[in-house]
């Protein structure tokens, strides 16, 4: 068989050597009844999509193509069960080699998934999926997961419209046993899973893989806690990449893995030193007089001194703890899992495995900006908008909102030394790079321990500190019950800055902002803004600075600046509960909230050259409501529209719910609210996103000539 030659869409040829052979997949000891050739694509909203081969064509290919013979082969895990040694291991190199070729180019963060290829290549060669049940904490590190899982040949549309999730999604293959959000919810999803097997008398395995980032959370160690309970059969990974959230001006030691700790953890694994253990429980049990109790301590505390530090809290959780294990050593973890499998009465197990996120330096080198950046820079190329030069900082990146609240609040704590700054999340935002720099012994990055965030941020509060606590929406969700009992009840003056607020691009549903007005907006207590522009966002921050007698929260939404280049000057507090009228005109009041008041001044200038006079109006605050301006809107206008990037239940419940007990909508005003629409948008570019959502310029124009009764114009609109 020859050579097969293609050409890149620029002219470049490229080349792979078709295979003189193919390895045998066989099946014949594996009683699993699907199809392992082609894997099915569902949309959580459109259903079915297609089916696409496991085998990558030709034609999907749009880059200088690696040689990768033994990845060629692969159509699903089971290609894995005759692999040897050595190919196994050259399978992990291809598999990077593939991905770095895939996202070449892209800002698609790339570390975590090359960390974990040999652990990935160990579990689906250990374990029997999607019988087994292999469950991620975290999307970012199942890259190399979806390439052996089918979904090679779609690898270069993740993150796009249409394509591939950045997540595990249960919609987009059977492979992906349970969805991974934010983190930390694998074990407990596991372990919900596990008890559910024992119930029906079933007999596969569970697999849950966890990373030192997600052990930042509570629910981790909740869930440990219950696992070690309730004593059911199931693997816990931890991916430990000996990562901490900042750097340490003196590092401690780290875990290191050498040839004792390979040999110990393979003893601890071993069916011999098992069995050895469990006869040993058995006559402690006989003897009685407490010495079970005493000998499982001594047992715990023993093998505790053979691990590394920390070892034993796993112990005391229930869990039996074996490592650490070398992440990049196959040989090593396919001898731990097998052992690990092969047992049937061992009760959860946490296998500790130490891998390395350098495995692709150069890759992250030729991109600057950020997976969360992404997704509204200009460099998106299906973004319509276009940026001024004057909007990018020293280093070339587009301007964000998040750069200038930290500018702002960098100069508010200038002046101010009781302003300090809680963020919760995965990695510290970039922007904030300004305030640590400024004042380290000022900021507080909790990783994604977000209700202790709040909580701790109250605790600043009550000592007499004024905390900004930074935590972007979708994150503040698993915090809403510190928000309520910790702060709002308590009238504690906390202010919540709320990033990634809306639309999230790439990030889909998963990291989408869309509920944040809504839950923070119905408690008593709060006061709930949103800027529509940078200089608000200047003066918001002003304004949350000198509120000391509640709490009070303001969203930004994610990426790029898109308008005029305006110069940071100290921020001007603003009136609470103030909005304010941007143009005026007789026919129609479209009332924007945060970032929408953009759109909805675009859908003013569509609407002028119709003949249409528009009204614009900033509501700046959803609670307290500017109830004055609220009144003048309906007694000049017979129509009135608001717009939000946020659920039902926001901005426009409380206009409507105002305007309905004042006795407005007793008279002429007709009132029509634009919201997210009552689904999940899918990943896609912003743009694309706003568009399926109907927040477009266009949109809201077609909505007021609707509204108007012009139908065919409003039409018209809707089509471009």
């Amino acid at each position: 068989m020859g050579t097969v030659s293609a050409r890149h869409p620029f002219g470049i040829p490229f080349h792979f050597q078709s295979l003189n052979r193919r390895l045998e997949c066989s099946i014949s000891q594996f009683p699993l009844h699907f199809d392992l050739s082609r894997i099915t694509l569902y949309s959580a909203s459109e259903g079915l999509i297609h089916r696409v081969s496991a085998r990558p064509d030709i034609d999907d290919f749009y880059w200088e193509k690696v040689p990768t013979p033994i990845l060629d082969t692969v159509e699903s895990p089971l290609c894995l069960k005759n692999l040897s040694l050595r190919e196994l291991k050259q399978l992990a190199a291809e598999i990077r080699l593939d991905l770095s070729s895939i996202m070449s180019g892209t800002p698609i963060l790339l570390n975590p998934s090359m960390a974990v290829v040999e652990l990935t290549v160990a579990i689906h060669h250990v374990f029997h999926a999607p019988v087994d049940k292999i469950l991620w904490d975290v999307g970012d590190q199942t890259y190399a997961h979806k390439i052996l899982t089918g979904r090679r040949s779609l690898m270069k549309t993740i993150r796009q419209k249409n394509g591939l999730s950045g997540f595990t999604s249960r919609f987009e293959s059977e492979y992906d046993a349970f969805g991974a959000g934010h983190g930390c919810n694998s074990i407990s999803a596991g372990l919900g899973m596990a008890v559910a097997r024992d119930i029906k008398g079933r007999r596969e395995r569970v697999v849950a893989v966890i990373s030192n980032w997600t052990t930042m959370s509570g629910q981790v160690y909740e869930a440990m806690s219950n696992a070690g309970y309730l004593d059911s059969n199931m693997v816990v990974i931890l991916n430990d990449s000996r990562h901490s959230l900042l750097p340490k001006i003196e590092e401690g030691s780290k875990t290191s893995v050498n040839a004792l700790s390979s040999t110990l953890s393979r003893l601890q694994s071993s069916k011999s030193f098992r069995r050895f253990r469990e006869a040993a429980k058995g006559v402690t049990k006989r003897i009685g007089m407490g010495m079970h109790e005493l000998a499982a301590k001594v047992d715990e505390y023993a093998r505790g001194m053979m691990g590394p530090p920390g070892s034993t809290l796993f112990e005391e959780l229930g869990l039996y703890y074996i490592g650490p294990v070398d992440g990049h050593n196959i040989e090593d973890l396919i001898s731990v899992l097998q052992e690990v499998a092969s047992l049937d009465s061992m009760g959860p197990v946490l296998v500790h495995v130490i891998t390395d996120e350098n495995q692709v330096e150069e890759h992250n080198k030729k991109s600057y900006i950020t997976d969360k950046q992404m997704d509204s820079y200009i460099t998106d190329k299906q973004m319509d908008e276009s940026f001024s030069s004057d909007l990018l900082d020293n280093a070339g990146r587009p301007q964000t909102y998040g750069d200038y609240f930290v500018e702002t609040l960098v100069a508010e704590a200038e002046k101010d030394k009781d302003i300090v700054v809680v963020h919760a999340g995965f990695t510290t935002e970039p922007s904030l790079e300004l305030f640590r720099e400024k004042f380290p012994d000022r900021i507080f990055n909790v990783g994604i321990a977000e209700q202790h965030a709040v909580t701790f941020a109250s605790g600043l509060s009550c000592g007499g500190l004024k905390p900004f606590c930074i935590i972007p929406s979708s994150f503040l969700q698993r915090a809403y019950d510190q928000v309520v009992h910790d702060v709002d009840q308590q009238k504690i003056p906390v202010r919540f800055v709320i990033t990634s607020a809306g639309l999230v691009g790439s990030d889909g549903p998963l990291q989408c902002g869309a509920f944040d007005i809504t839950f923070m907006s119905c408690l008593p207590n709060m006061i709930v803004m949103a800027p529509s522009d940078e200089v608000e966002l200047v003066h918001m921050v002003a304004t949350a600075a000198r509120i000391n007698d509640r709490p009070v929260c303001f969203r930004y939404p994610r990426g790029a600046l898109v308008g005029e280049d305006h110069t940071i000057h100290d921020g001007i507090p603003i009136e609470i509960g103030k909005g304010r009228i941007l143009v005026e005109g007789k026919d129609v009041a479209l009332l924007g909230y945060g970032s929408m008041v953009q759109n909805c001044l675009k859908a003013r200038s569509l609407l002028a050259k119709l003949g249409v006079e528009v009204t614009v109006a900033d509501a700046r605050f959803c609670k307290p409501l500017d109830i004055k301006l609220l009144r003048q809107l309906c007694k000049h206008h017979s129509f009135l529209i608001t717009v939000e990037e946020g659920s039902i239940g926001g901005f426009g419940s409380h206009v409507a719910q105002f305007i309905a007990l004042d006795g407005l909508l007793d008279g002429r005003i007709k009132w029509r609210p634009i919201v997210l629409p009552d689904s999940y948008i899918e990943h896609a570019s912003p743009n694309q996103q706003l568009d399926q959502a109907g927040l477009t310029g266009h949109h809201i124009a077609a909505a007021t000539l609707s509204l108007l009764g012009r139908t065919r114009e409003a039409l018209s609109f809707m089509c471009l």
